[in-house]
């Protein structure tokens, strides 16, 4: 007897939304080679794209950032009045126009972003980079998480291996890694926490340059913290958050004066740069037992390294959890590799950052709340 049929894999139904005609043929093309996706249709504008969402039903949208009648961003949050939860990547253009409506659209709702080709003369390349960088989010935001491990209750403790014989010291600096998902979770985050905050924040956060330029500038508006785009040899100062540039590298660098700033170009990490394991490493070097690693929504295992390293000095580890992430990649690796102090849902973290900091920062408890 033949074996029963089994059930065909789903693929997944994408609309491309652009306003130009070669970019809709390209990423359609793109995608149609991929066999389990189907783009089952297109459209020039937000407005017409509105129409065929709820017509198509399509399981993730492409949306060009810059187009007439309906522009990303305004679709994003017409969007979201129906459909809270339908995967939305932008595509954006790597200019400062572009960056900025695109952190726009990430804070109107929009989950990921990817940019456009910057050589779109050259066919074959402006292919392999939207193949590159499409594709894998289109199969993170709509498949199985990376890491299945079961999900933990709301603020439960973990109990990871003991691994470091010394005292834990107080808390001297924050680190935040974070990549798909992120812009929005660091918002949630870091306008949560408040202005006195005793130690600095270092983020990093996968971004081309420009784009976390105007992150920061987003976020600082509306935090009670200063937060900025690092700087090479700026001071690690105690109420101000420092993002990683786009494109380099970050690290916390020990000198006579005090830790600083020290910004590179090194080979990328795990396909990244800025790489959370690069800013992990230096802060285990700088702060060690002092240091307190976050770990946020973000595609693949970067940072995990980074945390181990963390780890054995005695360091502590919070990890958000799966049901508030959009991809449970990067803290899905630190939770499944037994790191993690705690798996919380992302509207507790800045109260347990807080919780975490000296006896200095107990008074802040409740700007915390204010800032909720």
């Amino acid at each position: 007897m033949p074996p029963p049929p089994t059930l065909e894999a789903h693929v997944i139904s994408v609309l491309v939304v652009d306003d130009s005609v070669v970019i809709r043929r390209l990423v359609t093309d793109v995608l149609s080679a991929d066999p389990k996706v189907r783009v089952v249709g297109t459209a020039p504008n937000g407005q017409i794209a509105l129409a065929k969402i709820a017509q198509l039903k399509p399981d993730v949208v492409t949306l060009d950032v810059e187009m007439p009648v309906l522009n990303g961003v305004e679709t994003v949050r017409e969007l979201r009045k129906t459909n809270p939860t339908l995967p939305v990547i932008m595509f954006s253009t790597m200019t400062s126009d572009g960056a900025e409506a695109t952190v726009a659209a990430l804070a109107a709702g929009a989950t990921d972003y990817v940019t456009k080709p910057a050589n779109a003369g050259s066919v074959n390349k402006a292919v392999t980079e939207v193949r590159e960088q499409l594709l894998p989010r289109i199969h993170a935001l709509c498949g199985k998480p990376v890491y299945a491990a079961q999900p933990l209750r709301p603020a439960t403790p973990v109990k990871r291996p003991q691994t470091s014989t010394g005292p834990r010291k107080p808390v001297q600096a924050v680190l935040i890694g974070s990549s798909t998902g992120g812009p929005e979770a660091l918002r949630t985050v870091l306008t949560r926490l408040p202005a006195t905050l005793p130690v600095p924040v270092l983020v990093a956060q996968h971004m081309p340059p420009v784009f976390t330029t105007m992150l920061a500038r987003r976020i600082d508006q509306e935090a009670a913290l200063r937060v900025v785009e690092a700087r090479d040899g700026e001071p690690l100062l105690p109420g101000t958050v420092y993002i990683a540039p786009g494109g380099r590298h970050m690290e916390a660098a020990k000198t006579p004066g005090g830790a600083k700033v020290r910004l590179h170009d090194g080979p990328m990490e795990n396909h990244c740069r800025p790489a959370v394991d690069v800013l992990f490493r230096s802060c285990a070097r700088v702060y060690g037992s002092a240091s307190l690693a976050v770990m946020l929504t973000g595609m693949g295992q970067d940072g995990k390294r980074g945390t181990e390293d963390l780890v054995a000095l005695g360091a502590g580890v919070l990890a958000q959890d799966q049901a508030t992430s959009v991809v449970w990649g990067m803290p899905g690796a630190v939770v499944s590799a037994g790191l993690a102090d705690a798996v919380l849902p992302l509207g507790l973290i800045a109260e347990n950052i807080v919780a975490r900091l000296p006896a200095s920062a107990a008074a802040t408890g409740r700007e915390v709340a204010r800032w909720k």
